[in-house]
């Protein structure tokens, strides 16, 4: 099956969801091959954002070695979520997002008074996901943040990287589609310390 034959077969699933899931949970689908119009259907809209508008901040991280991530916080106008993330995936290529987001904003008084009540007996346990997702958009914010992330994982400053490791990190940057976005390269130049066309070389250059 092509990429959007695979999104589309997701895509059919958002109306359905949020039926089922109630008014109180919002359902998107995201095209992760267009990071700055990746939103490609949406229901039960809570976040503000509509079909067109650019991915979040979330991690992908972790798509690498799982099907999906479940139950972390989000937060979007002012409101907090309880968001999961299914990755969507063509022979092991992360291709798109189906994302649930359950806003508790209006029970965070009645979660307040237990997690005191827990707290008192020490029954608090730690968010385990190490997951957060801001779902507010920001496009040149999401993109600096990838870029930096990204070049930090391997704990190497730029100016100690070899040609190999800045080479797969553009690679890895590429594969997201976070180099699609505008004004991305540059950045990505600026935070390698090399020029916009070493960028370009390395692009064209095959991993080792």
């Amino acid at each position: 099956m092509t990429d959007q034959e695979i999104l589309n077969l997701h895509i059919a699933m958002v109306p359905f969801l949020s039926e089922v899931l109630g008014t109180g949970c919002e359902v998107v689908a995201h095209d992760i091959t267009d990071p700055e119009h990746s939103v490609v259907a949406i229901c039960n809209n809570l976040s503000g954002r509509n079909i067109g508008d650019p991915m979040t901040d979330l991690s992908l991280d972790e798509a690498n070695n799982s099907d999906y991530v479940a139950n972390y916080s989000g937060r979007s106008k002012g409101r907090d979520f309880l968001s999961s993330t299914y990755y969507i995936k063509n022979e092991g290529r992360l291709i798109g997002l189906l994302c649930v987001n359950k806003n508790v904003s209006n029970v965070q008084g009645t979660e307040l008074a237990i997690h005191a009540l827990l707290e008192q007996f020490n029954l608090i346990a730690p968010d385990t996901t190490g997951v957060s997702e801001n779902l507010d958009v920001s496009v040149d914010g999401i993109m600096c943040a990838r870029i930096t992330d990204t070049i930090t994982q391997g704990a190497i400053p730029p100016e100690r990287m070899s040609v190999r490791e800045k080479v797969h990190i553009v690679h890895s940057l590429k594969a997201e589609g976070i180099l699609s976005m505008k004004g991305a390269v540059t950045e990505l130049a600026k935070q390698l310390q090399v020029s916009v066309p070493t960028i370009y070389r390395y692009l064209n250059k095959k991993e080792e």
